[in-house]
């Protein structure tokens, strides 16, 4: 039996180390911004004005549907609703 042990679930289950990358920051931005959202007391049609999205796709941020959404839409939902996002890179270990 085999027992590979990953860094993460997205290294785990995406066929290559980009893709994976990739989903390691979209899931990163959803959940800060989701959190903040929560944290906001806003209601979603609210949210949807602030952040000039509609209210289903607010909808779909707050249940994690992480398909919808790529690193551009998240990173300008992110400066809209008053948050800096800031990007580090370090070696791959």
């Amino acid at each position: 039996m085999n027992t590979t042990r990953f860094a993460s679930v997205w290294d785990a289950i995406e066929d290559t180390p980009e893709e994976a990358a990739n989903m390691k920051v979209r899931s990163q931005l959803m959940m800060q911004l989701k959190s903040h959202i929560t944290k906001s007391g806003l209601s979603q049609g609210d949210v949807a004005k602030l952040l000039d999205i509609t209210q289903p796709r607010v909808s779909d941020l707050m249940r994690g549907k992480i398909n919808l959404f790529g690193i551009d839409a998240l990173v300008n939902m992110a400066a809209k609703a008053g948050l800096q996002v800031q990007l580090q890179l370090r070696d791959a270990a």
